[in-house]
């Protein structure tokens, strides 16, 4: 979604939606890289005291600020500043310098006289344009997520699949600065780059917010208190896997979420909550969004939309001893195999993962990426410790 460009020096510039925006590859190999990654962004990154929620910043641009250009043909790009840094396109150069200084909503002139709005960029922008080892949760689910799991501020909610961290900053956004928020992620990798992007948007990792690497069905009964979570997500391959896990950690009345991508994942995932006995009946759906044209009397739908991305699933938690009522429905197929589902997990039709080396890079970009924020965070609050705003 960006106009082609190169950036001199590297100004972390991404295309919107790009899931490869890495820095160059610094030669980290070896079973102990993510190791290292992982125990280096714990020891690095700066954290918030308390949780305190993230205030996006107002005024002027500021070294270290993203800011999102969108060009003559509505295109955007999103890139972090740097003094002395230069934005190239095949549509000519614009200095970081110039866009330093000036306010949010501002348009810049670039060499060949093209005029590019700049704007800070809201979360959703964010999460489609920040470095990738996961495929993101769309805002469009974690707006659906975070509507029907009821997240409010003050919850206790659990992650799972944190990936590259959208959907932990969502949660975040929910649950404030009372809340907590404790994720669960099976590859260090992933863990990484989450972390990295968290720092990123929010200039330092909320101390209310934990990433255990290792399985939910493992790490979950060590880390809460049985009943003692307000809502369960989980963004997973086989989310029933944790469901009796799950069920232990909700209180009563609690929720659950799975996102998952396939209809056979949806139908696997229902049975096992059904077959708990702990659950309402799941309710299930998925959302497409339709954007429109709307031009003097020009008004229809646009040509493309965002359609399936993944399937919602949600239940409450019943109170311990309780039976749910039979509901009356007409009869029909619930039974399945085991091969049944296997012949249509990714897998087995073929989805490519990401490399390790590819992990490794996007984890060092979030990385530095977070470090450039608290550093500008940090700069000005020193040279304006009054300032209210930020």
């Amino acid at each position: 979604m960006s106009d082609d460009t190169t950036t001199t020096p590297d100004a972390g510039a991404h295309d919107a939606g790009a899931p490869d925006a890495g820095a160059p590859d610094a030669g980290a190999h070896g079973a102990g890289a993510a190791d290292h990654i992982v125990s280096a962004m714990e020891a690095e990154l700066p954290h918030t005291a308390g949780g305190a929620p993230h205030t996006p910043p107002r005024g002027p641009f500021r070294a270290g600020d993203r800011v999102q250009l969108t060009g003559p043909k509505g295109k955007l790009t999103t890139l972090s500043l740097e003094p002395g840094a230069v934005y190239h396109t095949h549509r000519g150069m614009l200095a970081h310098d110039d866009v330093i200084g000036q306010p949010d909503g501002s348009v810049i002139r670039a060499s060949t006289g093209d005029e590019y709005l700049a704007l800070r960029p809201l979360l959703n922008d964010y999460v489609m344009s920040m470095p990738r080892g996961a495929a993101i949760v769309y805002p469009k689910d974690a707006a659906q997520i975070v509507a029907f799991a009821d997240v409010f501020p003050g919850a206790r909610v659990v992650e799972a699949g944190v990936g590259s961290g959208a959907l932990s900053l969502w949660l975040l956004r929910a649950i404030g600065p009372t809340g907590s928020l404790q994720s669960f992620e099976r590859r260090e990798e992933f863990a990484a780059i989450a972390r990295g992007n968290v720092g990123t948007f929010l200039g330092a990792v909320p101390d209310n917010w934990s990433v255990t690497v290792g399985d939910l069905v493992e790490e979950l009964p060590e880390a809460v208190e049985p009943q003692s979570i307000d809502r369960v997500v989980l963004d997973m391959l086989a989310p029933w896997e944790c469901v009796d896990e799950a069920a232990d950690a909700l209180a009563p009345g609690g929720l659950i979420v799975c996102y998952v991508a396939t209809v056979t994942q949806l139908s696997r995932t229902a049975e096992a909550l059904r077959d708990t006995g702990r659950f309402t009946d799941p309710q299930s759906s998925e959302t497409l969004v339709r954007t429109w044209h709307v031009e003097g009397l020009a008004v229809r739908p646009d040509h493309r939309m965002v359609a399936h991305t993944g399937f919602l699933i949600t239940a409450r938690r019943l109170a311990d001893g309780v039976v749910l009522p039979n509901l009356k429905r007409r009869a029909g197929k619930a039974e399945f195999s085991d091969e049944d589902v296997e012949a249509w997990t990714p897998g087995a039709v073929g989805e490519r993962g990401a490399s390790d080396k590819k992990l490794r890079k996007v984890a060092r970009q979030a990385a530095a990426q977070a470090r450039k924020v608290a550093a500008a965070e940090a700069a000005s609050a020193a040279s304006d410790p009054s300032d209210g705003d930020r």
